[in-house]
């Protein structure tokens, strides 16, 4: 009898397994899609869109150190501009183990300045995933970090 029930015991614990496995599976598809999705609504500069998938504090980070977008005012910043064209071509996604939260990194390519990268932060809501922060940057080669350095120290001056 001890025997059956270390064996139920263990046979729980490896459904509890493969459903945890699954459930992030969707989750991280679910990430992917609105990640997608707010990259393809900047792309046509469909601003509603857009901010509809970042949370109500969310933030966006962008390239320039004094580029702090709170939700609203980016939206404000964006609201003439035709849009932006970010395509990912690499993304990783992690999540928290309750599952209510998730960063990303992902490598970028973008017509008008090459390679990017974006990071960030999603929530899990009642209206799915939401962008709670959303930071652009682009890589600099280690060959040329020196040069770049010098130029911005100089700019700072």
């Amino acid at each position: 009898m001890k025997y059956f029930w270390q064996v139920l015991g263990l046979a729980s614990l490896l459904v509890n397994s493969v459903n945890a496995a699954d459930n992030s599976d969707l989750e991280q598809a679910a990430i992917a899609e609105a990640l997608d999705a707010y990259h393809a609504a900047a792309a046509i500069g469909d601003w509603d869109s857009y901010f509809d998938l970042m949370s109500d504090d969310g933030v966006f980070l962008g390239t320039d150190a004094d580029e702090r977008w709170p939700r609203e005012e980016f939206r404000a910043y964006a609201a003439g501009r035709s849009g932006w064209v970010y395509r990912s071509l690499e993304r990783n996604i992690n999540l928290t183990p309750d599952g209510n939260s998730a960063w990303f990194d992902e490598i970028l390519n973008s017509e008008s300045y090459g390679t990017a990268r974006g990071t960030g932060v999603l929530i899990n809501t009642t209206d799915g995933w939401k962008i709670s922060q959303y930071h652009l940057t682009f890589p600099i080669p280690n060959e040329l970090v020196d040069e770049f350095i010098e130029k911005i120290k100089a700019l700072e001056d």
